[in-house]
């Protein structure tokens, strides 16, 4: 039958299965319901003063782009200008009604807001549509489940969607509660709702558990890196910006790529010589976006602390985006979020070869900065030096007297920085080494000054 003639679409129950694809979240098992047919969805934006609709046009592109990656297809969109947000049903039952009536025209599944809906205003409005309502949080979060891969990815995005789904439960009724079988028991029991309740609580307990026994390993892997005073700079930017590719390009490192939002979760670190032969350690990391639902931060926060101890962030942007400066500011606000706001940070366009000229504009705009191509290889040379340049410029030069029976002091200024120059003399041994400030610190007692890099 017609897809747009006002009539729900027949669903065969055999073409459903428990993958991961777009739909409704699901249970504690984390996983959610993929379904053969792509689903047709209404894209929702409301825009509050002092925000404007070109504003939530492009957000509704961006979740238009989210949908699409979840495996599903934007059927309409709406959007809305308001003074203020209806507290129960988020844009008042009027405009729900239009919302409904639209949907059955287009033959849609399910209703997505681009702004984020309480447990309420998500059950209130699913009660007047007639269909699901769901909101970016819950896309994003679905799109996590069908990209986590690793046993801590899956971990991370079960607890997140455990963490969405708990004020989300709602009662079936008191048909399902349970009742005791002997005097003084009977009555309407635990309802089925504290049942689900419990449970949810219980994984949720399980899978923090399990992440802070991963993150203690983190720890210790952390704690080698920095005895082995390898240099570290990790690849942070917008969601397919390109930063995998450049992992790719830099190390080999064969890490999936693919042009879809949210491609790659897993964090991958790989060991890069710079121009000068210092050795650095490159991490690929997950992407960000407007709006990350708070839960992911979360969730993630023990994969995303490799970013916040890094020397030197790699903040990738892609140049042939219409508004890099949104991307740039999204990035950062995540970053302040995990704490790594004060971390060093290298702005480094990609896509020249796509966007050329707008990547020379962006690099007057933004002092400092480079350009390049991860795809074609232009201007890597150049980035190169840039992480080398950035990275040395947060050491300096000293001059050590070391004692001859401090063997000690002196396998620790080969262990934690660059020895330039060591000359044998009557006393002990003469060092000129390039040593961060924590270690130029540690070994106050043996600088006799500071010299020019």
């Amino acid at each position: 039958m017609s897809e747009r003639n006002g009539r729900r679409r027949e669903r065969n129950p055999a073409e459903e299965t428990h993958r991961g694809g777009f739909g409704e979240l699901g249970g504690a098992s984390g996983g959610l319901i993929e379904r053969t047919f792509r689903e047709r969805i209404v894209l929702v934006g409301v825009t509050v003063p002092p925000a404007h609709e070109d504003d939530a046009e492009r957000s509704l592109d961006e979740l238009s782009q989210l949908v699409d990656t979840a495996g599903a297809d934007e059927a309409a969109r709406v959007v809305q200008r308001r003074t203020a947000i209806v507290p129960a049903t988020f844009i008042g039952k009027g405009k729900a009604e239009e919302l409904r009536e639209l949907a059955e025209d287009v033959d849609a599944d399910t209703v997505v807001f681009d702004n984020e809906l309480t447990p309420a205003q998500q059950f209130n409005l699913e009660k007047l549509l007639g269909r699901s309502a769901l909101d970016r949080t819950a896309v994003i979060l679905d799109i996590f489940a069908q990209n986590a891969h690793s046993q801590e990815g899956k971990a991370q995005v079960e607890l997140a969607q455990l963490r969405y789904r708990l004020p989300r439960l709602r009662g079936r009724g008191g048909t399902l509660s349970q009742q005791g079988g002997g005097i003084g028991t009977r009555g309407p029991g635990e309802t089925q709702l504290e049942v689900d309740r419990r449970r949810l609580v219980r994984r949720i307990h399980k899978l923090e558990a399990d992440l802070r026994d991963i993150a203690k390993h983190r720890d210790t892997q952390r704690k080698a890196q920095r005895r082995s005073r390898l240099r570290t700079a990790a690849i942070v930017g917008y969601t397919n910006a390109g930063k995998s590719t450049l992992l790719n390009r830099l190390t080999d490192a064969g890490v999936l790529v693919e042009d879809r939002l949210f491609a790659t979760l897993d964090a991958t670190t790989r060991r890069r010589d710079l121009p000068g032969g210092e050795p650095v350690l490159v991490t690929d990391t997950v992407g960000f976006v407007k709006k990350l639902p708070h839960q992911l931060v979360e969730a993630f926060k023990s994969t995303l602390e490799v970013v916040a101890d890094a020397d030197l962030l790699v903040h990738v942007v892609d140049a042939s985006t219409p508004e890099p400066d949104e991307h740039i500011e999204a990035v950062r606000l995540v970053l302040a979020e995990i704490g790594a706001a004060d971390v060093p940070e290298l702005v480094a366009f990609n896509k020249i070869d796509l966007a050329a000229e707008a990547a020379a504009r962006y690099l007057n705009t933004h002092p400092g900065s480079v350009a390049f191509s991860a795809r074609t290889g232009e201007g890597i040379d150049e980035l190169l030096r840039a992480v080398g340049d950035r990275l040395r410029a947060l050491t300096s030069v000293v001059e050590l007297h070391v004692p001859f029976d401090r063997g000690d002091v002196l396998a620790s200024v080969h262990r934690e920085g660059e020895v330039l120059v060591e000359q044998a003399e009557p006393d002990g041994m003469r060092l000129r080494a390039r040593l961060d400030a924590a270690a130029t610190t540690r070994l106050r007692a043996f600088v006799v000054g500071t010299a020019g890099a």
